[in-house]
């Protein structure tokens, strides 16, 4: 599966979740990287 099939199986739109997910990844804190995968992801209150 890729990230984006996987962001589907989820039912999440995949270029909202890419970019939200590329924003945040580099000062995420590693131990809780787990919140950014598809199934667990919700986006950033605005």
């Amino acid at each position: 599966m890729t990230i984006i099939e996987s962001a589907k199986m989820n039912n999440l739109d995949p270029q909202a979740y890419l970019t939200d997910l590329f924003r945040r990844v580099h000062d995420h804190k590693i131990n809780r990287i787990d919140e950014l995968l598809p199934w667990n992801w919700r986006p950033l209150a605005q």
